[in-house]
């Protein structure tokens, strides 16, 4: 039994539409499988830097000991301000690279460039669908 134009119509609207679900849902499941990856490797990162940052902290704080120790008798406040200007220009400096560090994003990268891809191929007709319609 063959299909009326109007069934026609709405089987192939079916077909888009179930089509259309799908691809939304493989979106969705690239998006969640993306921002889980970020999120454990965030975790990772600021337990490392944590870590590493402490360290740096006592490092920092028994060297400037050891350069006031050294100059207690005869340059004790030259010593001290010249380690305490170091360690604000080496924060300052830092500071610098990490607010350019966070204005780079990557935060769900391949989504949108499969987004990308997708609007591009509803926006541009490919050969096949225009050989479909001759």
């Amino acid at each position: 039994m063959a299909l009326g134009p109007t069934q026609r119509v709405f089987s192939a609207a079916k077909r888009l539409l179930k089509s259309l679900i799908a691809n939304s849902e493989t979106r969705l499941r690239l998006a969640v499988f993306e921002l889980e990856e970020e999120r454990a490797r965030l975790l990772v990162l600021l337990l490392l830097a944590g870590a590493s940052l402490l360290l740096l902290l006592l490092g920092i704080a028994t060297l400037t000991a050891l350069v006031v120790v050294i100059f207690w008798d005869t340059y004790r406040l030259t010593a001290i301000a010249i380690s305490a200007g170091v360690l604000i220009g080496a924060s300052l400096l830092l500071a610098v690279i990490a607010i350019r560090q966070s204005k780079q994003h990557s935060l769900l990268k391949e989504t949108l460039k499969q987004l990308a891809a997708d609007r591009a191929l509803l926006e541009e007709p490919s050969d096949e669908t225009i050989r479909r319609h001759r």
